[in-house]
C-alpha cells in the first residue's frame, strides 16, 4: 500500500482531489503537451499570459504548448439540453511566470463544468474551491466577486472606455481616493462618483456586503446579479467554510471573456493567488458555445511555499556509511527505520543542505 507520508506535498493533493471531485460526479480530463495554435491565438486576451512556446509538426502545422487547459475542454466539448459535462484534470501548462518573465512548466488542477448550467451547479464549483483549499491547509480564504454587478454599476455611470478602464484598475487596487480624480476627469458627477467609492469599501462578510448592495438603486440587471450572489452565499453559509468566505470586488477578471462569479483562493504561507476561477459564458459564446461554463485551477507550484515552511527537516534520519560498512547490515538498519515511519537519506558524508533531525554514523558503530 502507498504510504502517504513519503509523497511530496503536491503529489499528495492530487491524489485527494482526484478522488474528492470523483465523488461529485467529475470525470478525468486527459490532453496532450501541445495543440494547434489557431486556439490560442483566437483567444489570447483570455489567456494569462499572451506568450506562448510554438513549433512547426512535421506537416509544418504551427503547434503550440499548452498554456491552458479550458479552452481544450470547450473545444472537445458538446452542447446538449438539460445536461452538463463535468470534468477534472491535472496536467502542466506552459506559462511567462511571475517577476522572472521567464517560461516555466507550471503544475496545475482544477474541473470545469459545461453545460445547461444553473445556481446549483456555480454552487458546486465554488464549494468545490473551497474543499480543495481546505484539502491542503486550515489556514485559507476564499474570495468572491460577481462581474455582473460591476458591469451593470459602470454601465450606469459611464460609457466612456477610457473612463470604465481606469475605474477598473482604481477596483482592482481598491484605491477609493483615485476615483475621485478620475470621476472629475471624465465629467462624472459627484453622487456617481461617491457611489464608486462607497462600492470600493464593499468587502468581508457576504451577508454585511449584500446588505449594502442592495441600499444601491442601478437598474434591474444590477438587482438580478445582487440576488444571483445572494441566493449563492446562502447556500454557502450552510456548508462548513461559512467563516472562509469573503466578498471581494477587487476580483476584477476580462469581461470579454468571463461574466457572473469569479473568485479566488488564498493559502496562509503562500505570498500568491493559488486559486483562480469564474464563470466564462462569454466565451463560451466567442467559441460558437451554447452552454455556459464555470471551473477553477489551482497551481500546485505554489503549495512549496508551505512545505518548506511547514517543514523543518527534510528527513527524519541521515544514515552515514562509509564502503567498510557492510551492506547488508546497512540495508537492515534502513529497513528498520522506514518500518518505524522514519524517513532515510543514506549518504557517505553530510550534504551542506540537508536539514536532517538525527543523524546516525555507521562508522562509530562497533
Amino acid at each position: 500500500m502507498l504510504n502517504s507520508q513519503f509523497l511530496k506535498d503536491d503529489e499528495r493533493a492530487i491524489l485527494t482531489l482526484r478522488a474528492l471531485y470523483g465523488k461529485y460526479g467529475y470525470l478525468p480530463y486527459k490532453m496532450s503537451k501541445f495543440e494547434e495554435y489557431d486556439l490560442y491565438v483566437k483567444n489570447k486576451d483570455f489567456l494569462v499570459s499572451d506568450s506562448v512556446i510554438t513549433f512547426n509538426d512535421t506537416n509544418g502545422k504551427l503547434l503550440a504548448l499548452k498554456p491552458d487547459v479550458t479552452l481544450s475542454i470547450i473545444k472537445n466539448s458538446t452542447d446538449e439540453t438539460g445536461c452538463k459535462q463535468k470534468v477534472y484534470y491535472n496536467e502542466n501548462v506552459y506559462r511567462i511566470w511571475g517577476t522572472t518573465k521567464q517560461f516555466k512548466e507550471i503544475m496545475q488542477t482544477g474541473l470545469e463544468c459545461i453545460g445547461d448550467l444553473d445556481i446549483y451547479d456555480v454552487y458546486e464549483v465554488v464549494y468545490l474551491s473551497a474543499k480543495s483549499l481546505a484539502a491542503i491547509s486550515d489556514s485559507f480564504i476564499l474570495d468572491i466577486s460577481h462581474l455582473g454587478i460591476l458591469n451593470a454599476m459602470l454601465n450606469k455611470i459611464t460609457s466612456n472606455e477610457s473612463a470604465r478602464a481606469e475605474i477598473m484598475t482604481c477596483i482592482k487596487q481598491k484605491n477609493a481616493h483615485e476615483i475621485a480624480s478620475i470621476c472629475e476627469k471624465y465629467g462624472i458627477d459627484s453622487e456617481n462618483a461617491v457611489l464608486l467609492q462607497d462600492f470600493v469599501s464593499m468587502y468581508g462578510n457576504p451577508n454585511a456586503v449584500i446588505a449594502r448592495l442592495k441600499e444601491i438603486n442601478v437598474d434591474t440587471e444590477f438587482t438580478k446579479c445582487v440576488n444571483e450572489l445572494e441566493a449563492l452565499c446562502s447556500l454557502l453559509a450552510k456548508t462548513e467554510y461559512q467563516a472562509k468566505i469573503r466578498l471581494d470586488f477587487s476580483l476584477v477578471n476580462d469581461m470579454n471573456y468571463y461574466n457572473g462569479v469569479v473568485f479566488n483562493g488564498f493559502l496562509d504561507g503562500v505570498p500568491e493567488t493559488v486559486l483562480f476561477g469564474g464563470s466564462y459564458d462569454k466565451l463560451m459564446e466567442r467559441m460558437g458555445r451554447k452552454s455556459k461554463g464555470i471551473g477553477f485551477a489551482l497551481y500546485l507550484d505554489l503549495l512549496e511555499s508551505i512545505q518548506k515552511s511547514a517543514k523543518e527537516y527534510d528527513v527524519d534520519v541521515l544514515l552515514l556509511y562509509t564502503d567498510k560498512t557492510d551492506i547488508s547490515s546497512l540495508n537492515q538498519r534502513v529497513q528498520e527505520l522506514v518500518a518505524d515511519g522514519k524517513s532515510v537519506s543514506v549518504q557517505k558524508s553530510v550534504p551542506s543542505k540537508l536539514r536532517y533531525k538525527e543523524l546516525i554514523d555507521l562508522s562509530k558503530e562497533a
